[in-house]
């Protein structure tokens, strides 16, 4: 089973803390072509660094601030690649699904069916309030974005994938001898990881019910298809169709997008609905499909854990 792969007798949790300690540093690392751009356009143009995270957004040029900001989850990426292999003694493939080889077929129809409803939700909501719209489009920024987002906002969304949905996921099941206990802490420490973000400031705590509760949603989603190639799909899509449609100042991505949303933000009914409507639907879709079933053991059953067996 997926969750079962890296739980082995030396695989102590601790040592996914470490390798979590080192995820961050190359993060870190990553991150220093950006602040290397930010303190060169102050140097030339004699101003002061930015203060606050909004002026160190608009410093630079959008598309390669976005770039900039999600080089560093490349480098991240590759550190969890060779975390597994040399740190873990495990296969990458272990770390992406129970199956022999990647589904590529389940992350390309959970791309689409995602990008479907984010397109079809994002239309409805233009032609219900287009006073909150105004046309952002300009031919070649925007294919500058589609360039740059095609690229990396997967490695962004599948960094976080691996990270959470994979790595902490089996490291947790080193610690527990039931499934809902990684699920759950993933998905809160997914939630958390988003607490920095500019939407949390504009509409309030309650935003991080809908983060907690995707996190959720994907874990879930991993632990019933045993792998995670359906999750890797729909963060994939939800953040590079949203990128591509629609930008506003107050959101974590600043992109030269179709549309530009000028409303003032607040957490409501659209925080809810997919939570209670939305996700169960998607999760419905996914049972029938791919033949789910056993939800309860495959959720909160217990984990055939050698460490717990022998202590």
């Amino acid at each position: 089973m997926f969750i079962e792969q890296g739980v082995k007798e030396e695989n102590k949790f601790w040592k996914y803390i470490v390798g979590s300690l080192f995820i961050i540093l190359a993060s870190t690392i990553g991150q220093i072509p950006l602040l290397l751009a930010v303190y060169a356009k102050s140097f030339l143009e004699h101003s002061k660094m930015p203060s606050g995270s909004a002026d160190f957004m608009h410093l630079l040029d959008s598309n390669l601030t976005l770039f900039l900001i999600l080089f560093s989850f490349a480098i991240a990426l590759l550190s969890i690649y060779f975390l597994i292999h040399l740190y873990h003694k495990q296969s990458f493939l272990s770390l992406t699904t129970s199956r022999k080889k990647v589904d590529w077929n389940r992350i390309l129809f959970s791309f689409s069916i995602w990008s479907i409803f984010t397109l079809l939700s994002i239309i409805i909501s233009y032609y219900d309030s287009p006073e909150n719209f105004v046309i952002n489009f300009k031919p070649i920024p925007f294919l500058i974005l589609l360039l740059t987002a095609s690229l990396m906002i997967p490695i962004q969304t599948s960094t976080e994938e691996y990270v959470f949905r994979a790595y902490l996921m089996q490291g947790f099941a080193n610690l527990s001898l039931n499934k809902w206990f990684p699920l759950l802490m993933t998905s809160i420490i997914f939630g958390s990881m988003h607490i920095l973000n500019p939407e949390v400031d504009k509409m309030g705590y309650i935003i991080m019910v809908y983060y907690i509760g995707t996190g959720l949603l994907l874990g879930i989603m991993t632990l019933m298809d045993e792998g995670i190639e359906l999750s890797l799909g729909f963060h994939a899509a939800n953040n590079l169709i949203g990128a591509l449609l629609v930008t506003s100042d107050w959101s974590v991505f600043q992109t030269n997008s179709i549309l530009k949303d000028i409303s003032e933000p607040s957490a409501g009914l659209d925080v809810i609905i997919p939570l209670i409507v939305v996700y169960p639907i998607l999760l419905y879709i996914f049972s029938k499909k791919y033949n789910w079933s056993d939800w309860k053991e495959k959720l909160s059953g217990k984990i055939q854990n050698p460490a717990n067996e022998t202590n």
